[in-house]
């Protein structure tokens, strides 16, 4: 597995891991109505941007398939004290996850915090995503909650933190 900085021309892998991994996670947890009204098509349009303006890695097999995605960057909501980084999103094709790909695309969004003068991490995750451990098993320590709504349906968001990049590089 490599781990690389996507470009533009990843955008319709990444849209597609993205959906996917949203349909197979999410299901039961997230309105079925969201999940299935999700678009590759839209999707890749808004990877096309991001890639552009953000730090976005893939996880990539020998045949150059894209099965995993971070990003990072700035903190955005500035909720809490001492965090002034952000890892936005990190989605895996279910058949990819358990193999180590999911702390490889953290440890590439730390790297590139860390080198952009942010030394401390946040992430909001669903609190019924099944995934929570993953970012309690890298040090993630919870630091609060907070609510948001999909298509009427209110869910519970946790956010992990990490206070020194540095430990976790470690």
């Amino acid at each position: 597995m490599k781990i690389r900085t996507a470009t533009v021309n990843d955008a319709a892998q990444i849209a597609k891991v993205h959906v996917d991994s949203w349909r197979t996670t999410y299901r039961g947890i997230v309105p079925d109505s969201f999940l299935d009204g999700m678009s590759y098509e839209e999707r890749t349009k808004r990877w096309q941007k991001i890639s552009v303006e953000q730090n976005v890695f893939v996880a990539e097999t020998d045949d150059d398939t894209i099965v995993g995605f971070a990003n990072g960057g700035r903190e955005r909501q500035g909720k809490f004290d001492g965090y002034n980084g952000e890892l936005y999103a990190i989605y895996i094709l279910q058949e990819y996850q358990g193999d180590g790909i999911g702390r490889q695309l953290t440890a590439a969004v730390v790297d590139s915090l860390l080198k952009e003068g942010l030394h401390s991490m946040l992430i909001w995750v669903l609190q019924d995503n099944p995934a929570t451990y993953f970012y309690e098993s890298i040090g993630g320590k919870r630091i609060g909650t907070d609510e948001l709504e999909i298509n009427g349906v209110k869910l519970t968001e946790i956010a992990y933190g990490w206070k020194k990049l540095t430990q976790f590089r470690k």
